[in-house]
């Protein structure tokens, strides 16, 4: 072994435990690139697998209802490479054992074979026989949550009838990847499931024969698809459309795509912190190690070694750091990783979702890593080996210290020695002290990140549950119906209140732009308060004007629209007349796009006499089970949510963010310790002398550390705040990740995790500082005051 090299590992053995924590900081930042990319890359990957084997499709439209003897003139638009009609209805499920009735979506399959476009893929059982029309496929998260499998049966009120069918296979669907029923937000096996069926049956039991009211659309390569979703709908428009649009908009594809492009933002924002956290660290140890081998970097000059060989050795001083920082983040990254699809699984649905850790990935974690830490080395390297030997064998000149502003000004005499101390060493090393508090910063900032995605749910759960919705029920329609069927559920046992709600879908458009969203009708306040309030944040109490609507604030953006301007609605339902309205005010919502107007105003709009969409209700308790067996037999009710079921979702839901906020917690704490570590320990080599002076002179081992340690504090006390504030900036930029047109994440950080960010970071430099404070204690009076500056 070459002397350079037993050089190397002896410096190693000195500062392995400075070593140690930045190769933890600089891990958690390969990790969190591992985990998060290689997420992002294993989803994407399996995601673009299973589209394109199963023929997932490019463009897809609904419509009232078409005859079949369209499909030539659909082949016939522009870019459309394949055409696939099918008839697509939702039904309730009465489960066996379940007081709710689920929701079901029966899809129509070709008597001849798979269909061209969107195929499901057969996971247990076999494909459905054509003319049986009792024979169905499940969906498999919903025949899981069920226990359902092949030669089991279930019922489903179809055209009103009760019907038992027999399932005879289990299937999954690049459509339904993320299933999400009709209305609903969030995914719930139980509640929602897909029935695929012969279309004949489905044909016979919806009397649709020779039409279909759903059509997917493979285009050609190269297709323009806004001029084929054009197209589409102007062959679709004499048939009342519904929908037309590309994949981006299709409901599954539209939430998994919007997942991907967050998680593509997390891969870099959070490795960006670790490795400029450990590029810093990596500098302030190094400086100060080449500083205390002035005279051995002159020695290696005198023996021969070029100034190449030093600088080649101190790169691999800090190589072994970097090396053993990486090699440990990829194997973090990905456990991390795993755990992370672990998490995606139940929600979205895959034939073979899995983490793989991706060579590619794994080596430019590591390179960037090593980049990062090299550049963090250079300068202090650079400098060091420049030296000419004879200067660097004599003692490195005291530094030219300017008297701190606070003694020129006469208010040192306000403070003791031991402060004036710690302002001394803050003031006249300010570049330093900075990167320190900032490095503070981006621990606190970090923890603030990671509760942030509680904070959020706990905002919407409130704000949506708690203050919008006093309805225990809503019993959705398959059409609008006469407002009388409010009375007819009121007079059903168990039912306290019941208000008929309108929701009418229309396109609205402003010149050339336009977008598809609901109209919802609101009671003024001279009426009985409603069951169903606007959820706004904050929550504020909305009283819809007498002419004239109102528009949400990201509809407005979308539509480069004002108050007084003017719209024009076309409705998506009944008689899809269109008509204009003047946009009579703006306000702020968390969710969707909306037009909002008076009951009156949509009666007037819609040419109806007071439809109804649903009915709220509250209900007496004891009577709710009744209640919902006798709604669910009731014609046109397809669907039936129960508020406690969805609350119930959410915090489902809620708990998989605790994994993350427990990663996120033990990565902000490790920087914490990392750095407040690494500056104790540069303080206390820089120091020693005097403190060992100190010490002589009388002062005890408190005031010596509170001396040393006190700057550390002082880092923490100015850190923290700054990290509140770039947690807001860091979980501002996170909200922004969301799909605006879906739901707007309100930038609230809530007091609880101010503190609990705070106590980490704290907790985490107390326990650096102690460790520090033991070897202030030990220190070696004699050897200390022996020791050459």
């Amino acid at each position: 072994m070459k002397a350079l090299e037993r050089k190397l590992l002896g410096d190693l053995r000195r500062i392995w435990a400075q070593a140690a924590t930045i190769a933890l900081v600089l891990a958690c930042g390969v990790a969190s690139f591992v985990a998060m990319r290689g997420a992002y890359a294993s989803i994407l990957r399996e995601r673009d697998a299973f589209y394109a084997e199963q023929r997932f499709g490019d463009v897809f439209a609904s419509v009232e209802r078409a005859p079949s003897s369209l499909v030539p003139r659909l082949e016939l638009v522009e870019g459309v490479a394949r055409v696939h009609t099918r008839i697509v209805k939702d039904v309730l499920l009465p489960m066996e054992g379940a007081v709710m009735p689920s929701v079901g979506r029966i899809v129509s399959l070709p008597s001849h074979g798979e269909p061209p476009i969107a195929a499901p893929r057969l996971r247990a059982g076999r494909w459905i026989e054509p003319g049986r029309d009792d024979e169905v496929m499940l969906l498999e998260s919903f025949a899981i949550a069920h226990e359902l499998t092949p030669g089991t049966t279930l019922d489903a009120v179809i055209g009103g009838t009760k019907r038992q069918l027999r399932v005879v296979g289990v299937a999954m669907s690049p459509e339904y990847v993320f299933a999400v029923g009709p209305g609903g937000m969030m995914s719930d096996p139980k509640r929602f499931g897909v029935l695929w069926m012969d279309e004949r049956a489905v044909a016979a039991a919806f009397r649709m024969d020779a039409s279909f009211n759903d059509v997917t659309l493979a285009l050609q390569p190269g297709a323009n698809e806004t001029a084929v979703v054009a197209g589409v709908r102007e062959v679709l428009r004499p048939y009342g459309v519904f929908a037309a649009h590309g994949r981006a908009r299709q409901v599954s594809n539209h939430v998994l795509d919007g997942e991907l492009e967050q998680l593509s933002s997390y891969a870099v924002v959070a490795p960006a912190i670790f490795l400029g956290v450990a590029a810093f660290l990596i500098n302030v140890v190094l400086v100060r190690t080449l500083s205390l081998q002035r005279a051995q970097i002159a020695t290696l000059k005198a023996l021969g070694y070029t100034d190449r060989e030093i600088a080649a050795h101190y790169l691999e001083l800090v190589l072994a750091m970097l090396l053993g920082g990486a090699l440990l983040g990829v194997a973090l990254g990905e456990l991390l990783g795993r755990g992370m699809i672990s998490l995606y699984r139940p929600f979205f649905r895959f034939p073979a979702l899995a983490f793989r850790l991706d060579v590619q990935t794994a080596a430019l974690a590591s390179a960037i890593s090593v980049a990062v830490g090299a550049a963090g080395a250079f300068l202090a390297i650079r400098s060091a080996v420049r030296i000419p030997p004879a200067e660097a064998m004599l003692p490195e000149a005291p530094a030219r210290y300017r008297r701190p502003w606070l003694e020129a000004l006469g208010l040192a005499r306000l403070f003791g020695p031991p402060s004036r101390m710690v302002l001394r060493e803050l003031v006249r090393r300010p570049l330093r002290a900075a990167l320190s508090v900032v490095a503070i910063a981006l621990a606190t900032a970090t923890v603030v990140s990671g509760r942030f995605g509680e904070d959020a749910v706990s905002l919407l759960f409130d704000t949506l549950f708690d203050r919008a919705q006093h309805d225990d029920l809503e019993v959705t329609f398959d059409r609008p119906l006469p407002a009388s069927v409010r009375g007819e559920i009121a007079a059903l046992p168990g039912v306290i209140v019941a208000e008929g709600r309108r929701v009418v879908p229309v396109r609205v458009r402003a010149g050339h732009l336009h977008r598809d969203v609901a109209l919802v009708a609101h009671g003024s306040s001279a009426e009985a308060p409603s069951l169903r309030a606007l959820p706004r944040w904050p929550m504020e109490p909305f009283e819809p004007p007498l002419a004239g609507v109102v528009v949400n604030d990201k509809l407005a953006e979308i539509l480069a629209i004002a108050p007084g301007d003017a719209v024009e609605l076309e409705l998506l339902e009944g008689d899809r007349r269109v008509v204009r309205a003047v946009v009579a005010a703006r306000i702020d919502e968390m969710f969707g796009l909306n037009v909002h107007a008076s009951r009156e105003t949509v009666r007037r709009l819609a040419g109806e006499e007071g439809n109804v969409s649903s009915v709220l209700l509250t209900v007496d308790p004891p009577e709710e089970d009744r209640l919902l067996q006798r709604l669910a037999e009731l014609p046109h009710v397809v669907s039936i949510a129960r508020r406690k079921d969805v609350v119930t979702q959410f915090h489902d839901q809620a708990d998989h963010m605790a994994v993350t906020t427990t990663i996120l917690t033990l990565m902000g704490a490790t920087i914490a310790f990392g750095v407040v570590y690494n500056q104790a320990r540069i303080a206390l080599s820089t120091r020693s002398r005097d403190l060992a002076s100190l010490r002589v002179l009388g002062f005890t081992r408190a005031e010596v550390s509170a001396m040393l340690l006190g700057e550390l504090g002082v880092y923490v006390v100015l850190g923290v705040p700054l990290g509140w504030r770039a947690g807001q900036v860091l979980v501002g930029a996170i909200a922004a990740t969301a799909d605006p047109e879906s739901y707007r994440m309100p930038v609230h950080v809530s007091l609880a995790t101010y503190a609990f960010a705070t106590l980490i970071t704290v907790a985490a430099a107390a326990a650096s500082a102690l460790v520090v404070r033991r070897r202030v204690d030990q220190l070696d009076l004699v050897s200390v005051l022996k020791a050459r500056e």
